[in-house]
């Protein structure tokens, strides 16, 4: 089963900025035991466009879709056996990465 662990960083309280060298081993380790799919990290909300192309045609606008002061800072894709297993990982990466994580599985 695949799981979307998404990063979810906080204006008011952001997450520490030193934890690459702990990420990064967090994420070999994933690799290793074969839950490694995919990981990114997000750019700014400032950087994001809404596209709509809903009606006659496209709108496009700057920002993000919603205002808040969540956001989501970035993405890992993991391969668990099961959900046990995937909010296991997250309970690591969330301590790791210092941030909360959301945990959804792909139908």
């Amino acid at each position: 089963m695949r799981y979307l662990v998404s990063v979810i960083d906080d204006k008011d309280d952001p997450g520490s900025t030193d934890r690459g060298p702990a990420i990064s081993a967090f994420n070999k380790r994933l690799m290793a035991e074969g839950h490694w799919v995919f990981a990114g990290g997000l750019a700014d909300t400032d950087a994001a466009t809404v596209v709509d192309s809903r009606g006659e045609q496209a709108v496009f606008s700057d920002g993000p879709f919603l205002e808040s002061k969540e956001y989501l800072a970035g993405v890992w894709v993991w391969e668990a056996p099961d959900l046990d297993v995937a909010l296991a990982l997250a309970a690591e990466a969330s301590e790791i990465c210092d941030r909360k994580l959301e945990v959804r599985p792909f139908l």
